[in-house]
């Protein structure tokens, strides 16, 4: 029997509203070390930053982290997700692989499989792809959508069906569940769970919760953070693999202990007044019929990392983010786009995606 820990979406450097997340993601990170303790190998599917270009302070964690899988003996294996810059993922590749770190190097349209001293068990790396990145390959093939990129990738990579295959990747397959700020684009991004039919265990990376798709060992580990108001009833955990043969994976969920919590908070001011304080990243409805002038300020004592104000009630019904929810640096060039022209189609969306997707790859 193996065990591997299977991680996604990280998101390190993120942001919840003005409020930094560093401290609380070097908490579950520990958390993830711990439970490594217990494991084999450590699978990371993707979007380890949230930015392509992350900040030195998001690098060091990150740094931390590996250093002490590397401490415990434990091999990694991981890709970039689409909010990784592949190059600066796999920066130092081939000197990390030497200390038991494999990240793909570059892209050559095949999977990258990773040499393991177990026989039975054989791990292969997709980083994020794109149709762009897939077609500049192979321009002879028909790559209309990210379903035909994948497709062409696994027909054109050697793959035995004798071993127990493990598929660590990062895309979106039909039927996940998404959260507010993860979307599709006209359907184009859809994958179909079935082409990773040759696999015993997919390691999925993209969706924040944590779910199956199709079977049961096609999962996403989700993020181990709740990163918006849409995932407050989201239960974060840790995904660990127990493999025996091809016909016994069992998968075991184990809860993350969140540093802080993110919910949703109604009630009137003096019910909220009296609640005890609470760090956790709250959004505030207010019912009040005439609520105080000062509320929002007073409140603050007892919410004071409150993400957002809202006061409800019969006469109004009035948003008002208590700070900036999202600063400029945290939005996609996309989500930019949609909020400057609200009417964009989604044909026209993709074709927006496409071209930040191109000029993307000239950078990295």
């Amino acid at each position: 029997m193996k065990k591997f820990l299977h991680l996604a979406d990280l998101h390190i450097g993120r942001k919840l509203g003005d409020y930094p997340l560093l401290e609380d993601q070097k908490q579950v990170l520990q958390q993830a070390v711990k439970i490594a303790e217990t494991c084999d190998e450590v699978l990371i599917a993707g979007d380890i930053y949230d930015k392509s270009n992350p900040s030195t302070e998001a690098m060091a964690v990150f740094d931390d982290f590996l250093t002490k899988l590397y401490e415990l003996n434990k091999p990694v294996h991981m890709i970039s997700g689409n909010h990784d810059a592949f190059g600066r993922i796999s920066y130092f590749g081939k000197i990390l692989e030497k200390n038991q770190i494999t990240v793909p190097v570059s892209f050559t349209g095949t999977l990258h499989a990773v040499n393991s001293p177990d026989d039975e068990i054989q791990i292969y790396l997709l980083p994020f792809i794109t149709p762009i990145r897939v077609k500049a390959i192979y321009k002879d093939e028909k790559i209309e959508s990210y379903q035909d990129a994948v497709e062409i990738v696994l027909k054109h990579s050697e793959i035995s069906q004798d071993k127990i295959n493990l598929l660590v990747a990062h895309q979106f397959i039909t039927g996940g569940t998404k959260s507010d700020e993860e979307f599709s684009v006209g359907g184009l991004d859809n994958i179909n769970a079935s082409v990773f039919d040759i696999f015993d265990y997919v390691a999925l990376g993209h969706l924040h919760k944590p779910q199956q798709c199709s079977r049961e060992t096609i999962r996403y580990a989700g993020s181990p953070l709740k990163y918006s108001l849409s995932e407050e009833h989201q239960k974060k955990s840790f995904t660990v693999i127990e493999i025996h043969d091809k016909n016994n994976i069992n998968i075991n969920l184990i809860p993350v202990e969140l540093p802080h919590d993110v919910r949703t908070i109604k009630g009137n001011f003096q019910e909220l007044f009296a609640m005890p304080r609470t760090e956790d990243y709250v959004f505030i409805i207010l019912t009040d019929e005439n609520p105080e002038p000062d509320a929002r300020v007073i409140l603050r004592n007892n919410f004071p990392n409150m993400i957002q104000f809202q006061i409800e009630n019969s006469k109004m019904q009035i948003s008002q983010p208590v700070f900036v929810t999202e600063s400029l640096e945290q939005k996609s060039p996309l989500d930019m786009l949609s909020a400057f022209y609200p009417d964009i189609t989604d044909t026209q969306k993709q074709i927006a995606r496409e071209i930040f997707e191109e000029l993307q790859e000239e950078e990295f």
